[in-house]
């Protein structure tokens, strides 16, 4: 997709997304067999559910069909949220994985995997798990030391209430 029609596609489709309080994360269009897929993720502090999903999508159909955004041929809209193992790439991002473990790629070299606990303008502050019956340290990291940045699945993590009962 070339960058115009990325661009095009953003102004078109964002206040439409921002006008049901939420979030345009990413807009990518694909090409599946013939078919080409317009692939839109939106997301929101509180994050999205199923119903705005739907009613965003409905929204976002209704202003392509009337435009020629999209060009002539057929394609799929999939509009949805950016999942379990999104990557932070924006501060927006930080502070909704506060209290998520994360895994850390550092532009030093290395990476670390940490609980996020605090974001601010210049950075984070951190929990890093202990090993081995060791306790948990702190640390600080700045955006500028981050390459890149993933949450991490946890499945048999207590949720803070069952922590605190």
């Amino acid at each position: 997709m070339s960058t115009t029609q990325s661009e095009r596609l953003r102004q078109l489709l964002e206040p439409l997304v921002t006008s049901q309080e939420l979030d345009l994360e990413e807009i990518e269009v694909a090409s599946v067999g013939r078919k080409r897929v317009l692939r839109v993720v939106i997301d929101s502090d509180d994050g999205v559910d199923l119903d705005q999903i739907a009613d965003v999508s409905r929204l976002l159909s209704a202003k392509l069909d009337e435009t020629d955004a999209m060009g002539e041929g057929e394609y799929d809209l999939e509009v949805g949220s950016p999942g379990a193992e999104r990557a932070l790439t924006e501060r927006r991002h930080y502070l909704r994985a506060v209290d998520r473990l994360v895994k850390f790629q550092l532009t030093e070299g290395g990476e670390l995997t940490a609980r996020i606990l605090t974001v601010d303008d210049d950075g984070i502050d951190c929990e890093v798990p202990g090993v081995k019956g060791r306790k948990p340290t702190a640390r600080r990291i700045a955006f500028a030391e981050i390459d890149k940045a993933r949450v991490q699945v946890e499945f048999n993590r207590k949720d803070k209430k069952e922590e605190e009962a």
